[in-house]
């Protein structure tokens, strides 16, 4: 039967694409939605929050890592049952409209956290920021699933790997808006650029710092428009007689898993090396710090410079899924992503590549002048360039082996997959390096979850192949 169904498939003509103002819409989602995850979630309110708004930065780290395990949970737990609930029952924008309202109110009540707040204004904040932080989620699910109405097969890996670019771009003009021209260090007053702010605000009360919230939620208003006005919502309604409830629904595609074995493969391998991935650049950043002393204006090059290579990584990688297939892309990117992390463990003050001698960073010298640093530097643009395919290439072939019929509640499962386990990872980087008493050790537990992500992959089939 499932043969005859899958022949049927690839002997039926591929429907057109939509629209170009309709594929340029959607893709515009992920440039609408980066600037959170930049500004709120990595480099801006969220160290804001730990070092200003907490009593103390420890006390504020805590704080901030219990919001974002909250939050998890909540993707984790939600994603699949809003994915069950929506297909069927009619159009995604409505879904899409409801999670943007509630993201957008939520990243506005940031603008809360003044420094030293009290503990109820940061319980707000916390609320706010766990909403926010589930509902880009949730209304990345609902968008994901639109893709195979959007284009044919053929062309999923580029219309995924444009978004990818697009969003990449989007989080850096973000970042060089509101910390070049708008937020400033408290010690000079002046941006990152070395400028003067172009905003009159208060720096003592840092409203530079707390505008990030409803900057974040002004530029995600603005830039979806286009995908409300001109991105086709082509609903399938289940009669209502027929129709199942949405729990019973979720349980029956969940316990149908293991005989659709591709699709439980590649949820638990993207589950591995989604968590490997997520691990290399959360203590990337932290490990080039310790080995070259590195500052602000080091940390905010190399975070400049990884983004412009993952723009170009997801256009090029966005092609090649289109021509050789997500799973190729998926796994030759997992094999340069091993190779750009051995190359960033390779690296030390004294040595490059384990055991060539180079002369240490010099004291007071420019932001990668040493050997070392540019060497460090290489490889992690190596790793820049192949994330953003592996990430567009996994939402790609996602799309490809979803039934058409169940598309939004595999990508809640999809959703699933990135969040259930994503403690694994750093836990285990921690506990490595508290027992080995190495950064370099540690960091290199990161491998085994790429590895056995690589390896889930091996035996994975494609529609395609099929």
């Amino acid at each position: 039967m499932e043969s005859t169904t899958l022949a049927a498939r690839l002997d039926t003509p591929e429907p057109k694409p939509a629209p170009r103002r309709a594929l340029i819409s959607w893709v515009l989602f992920d440039w609408s939605a980066q600037p959170y995850y930049t500004l709120v979630l990595t480099f801006l309110f969220a160290p804001y929050f730990v070092n200003a708004v907490a009593a103390t930065p420890a006390h504020g780290q805590a704080l901030w890592g219990y919001a974002a395990a909250a939050a998890g949970v909540l993707i984790a737990l939600g994603s699949p049952f809003l994915g069950a609930l929506a297909d069927g029952r009619g159009a995604r924008k409505p879904w899409i409209g409801t999670f943007s309202v509630f993201l957008v109110a939520s990243l506005a009540v940031l603008w809360f956290a003044v420094p030293g707040a009290d503990s109820s204004t940061i319980l707000l904040v916390l609320i706010a920021f766990v909403i926010a932080t589930a509902m880009a989620e949730f209304t990345t699910v609902f968008t994901n699933a639109m893709m195979p109405t959007l284009v044919p097969p053929s062309q999923l890996g580029r219309l995924s790997g444009t978004g990818w670019a697009v969003g990449y771009a989007g989080g850096l003009l973000s970042l060089a808006v509101m910390a070049g021209l708008i937020v400033t260090d408290p010690a000079t007053g002046r941006t990152l650029f070395g400028l003067e702010p172009i905003l009159a605000l208060d720096q003592t009360a840092r409203e530079g710092d707390r505008l990030v919230g409803p900057f974040a939620a002004l530029w995600f208003a603005l830039f979806m428009i286009p995908f409300f006005l001109f991105v086709p919502d082509r609903a399938h309604v289940t009669p209502p007689g027929t129709r199942r409830p949405a729990l019973a629904e979720l349980w029956e595609t969940i316990r149908g898993l293991p005989s659709h074995r591709d699709m439980l493969l590649f949820l638990i391998a993207r589950m591995l090396y989604a968590d490997g991935l997520s691990a290399i650049f959360a203590f990337g950043g932290i490990y080039g710090a310790s080995v070259f002393g590195w500052g602000a204006m080091e940390l905010g090059i190399f975070g400049i410079v990884l983004t412009l290579t993952g723009v170009f990584g997801a256009l090029i990688g966005g092609v090649l899924d289109d021509r050789v297939g997500s799973k190729r892309v998926i796994m030759v990117s997992l094999v340069l992503l091993l190779v750009g992390a051995f190359g960033i463990l390779s690296v030390d003050p004294n040595h490059v590549l384990f055991v060539s001698e180079v002369v240490p960073k010099a004291a007071g010298s420019a932001p990668f002048s040493s050997t070392g640093e540019l060497v460090f530097l290489a490889f992690a643009m190596l790793v820049g360039l192949v994330a953003a395919p592996v990430q567009a290439a996994s939402r790609a072939l996602l799309a490809r082996l979803a039934p058409p019929d169940r598309m939004t509640q595999y990508f809640g499962l999809f959703a699933f997959s990135g969040k259930v386990t994503a403690f694994l990872a750093p836990l285990l980087v921690a506990v490595v390096t508290q027992a080995s008493g190495s950064q370099r050790l540690g960091m290199a537990s990161i491998a085994v979850f790429l590895i056995a992500g690589l390896l889930l992959m091996l035996p994975v089939q494609t529609t395609r192949r099929r």
